[in-house]
């Protein structure tokens, strides 16, 4: 078996193994979806422009793992609670892990561990860090189709885990 680096960037690096190629993110631990629901039971979702796609993007917050010098070693739930708390001003009591596994195992080596969120309360009004413009929602599950839906005619994108959170958590999907 042979494996050949045939790029690398600032943070990802593209592999060759035996004729299948793939992207690694070097520097980073994995990455934390969090599924969070306010206290009256909106789900919390962020929106934020990604280049990759050229759109904004409704999402779960989430982010990576590791990936900064202070936090090589944080643990997945201590980067799911600083996550949630940079990106929507949330923090919770607890983080109960749901599931784990691949993206896109087609493309990339990246796994994601989701969480849920318990004891939700607001402790601050998120955003993001300084290289981020995130919009908070809080969305009500018997909306959320419709409020996708409208987000989609504005020319939105969806990431899909949303769908899975919502399942994952115990909800109906």
């Amino acid at each position: 078996m042979t494996v050949r680096i045939l790029g690398e960037g600032k943070y990802l690096r593209l592999y060759d193994d035996d004729g299948w190629e793939y992207v690694r993110r070097h520097g980073a631990n994995g990455v934390v979806v969090i599924v969070a629901f306010t206290p009256d039971n909106r789900l919390v979702l962020v929106e934020q422009f990604r280049p990759a796609v050229k759109s904004r993007v409704i999402e779960l917050p989430a982010g990576l793992v590791g990936d900064v010098t202070d936090w090589q070693d944080e643990s997945l739930a201590t980067a799911a609670q600083r996550e949630l708390v940079e990106e929507t001003g949330y923090d919770a009591d607890h983080f109960v892990r749901l599931a784990a596994g691949p993206t896109s195992v087609g493309l990339s080596s990246e796994t994601v561990t989701f969480f849920q969120a318990q004891g939700l309360r607001r402790v601050g009004t998120g955003g993001g860090d300084d290289t981020e413009d995130i919009v908070v929602h809080e969305v009500e599950l018997p909306t959320m189709r419709a409020w996708l839906d409208e987000k989609e005619r504005q020319g939105c994108l969806v990431d899909p885990k949303i769908f899975a959170g919502i399942c994952l958590s115990g909800q109906k999907c």
